[in-house]
């Protein structure tokens, strides 16, 4: 076998792909675990400040609830497009240079 820049460049950038492909395949079955087998996994208990007006103290408890699961919501959003932006820019990565390491052996034999 002949190890050449050009078979160094395909090798790397392979194994970049696979790695991206890994890592958000990894952080996706994470977020699918948290949010159907372990559902209070990463929830938290947040008590807001009570705001202070003239002498009277106000709470505004349930919009600050609601403000907190729109954010929760958002962040799973983020956790989730991340994930399948790694897969989808890595699988044609790792998937083009595998081929093309293929084809390259395959003209050696």
């Amino acid at each position: 076998m002949k190890i050449n820049l050009r078979l160094l460049y395909l090798y790397l950038f392979s194994f970049v792909g696979l790695l991206i492909v890994v890592i958000g395949s990894i952080r996706l079955v994470d977020l699918g675990l948290k949010v159907f087998v372990f559902k209070d996994a990463d929830k938290f208990e947040y008590v807001a400040p009570a705001r202070v007006e003239g002498e009277k103290m106000q709470v505004d408890v349930v919009e600050e609830k609601k403000r907190s699961e729109r954010e929760f919501v958002r962040q799973r959003q983020r956790e989730f497009t991340g994930s399948i932006s790694m897969i989808a820019v890595g699988l044609p990565l790792y998937l083009y240079h595998w081929k093309t390491i293929q084809k390259e052996h395959e003209k050696e034999s």
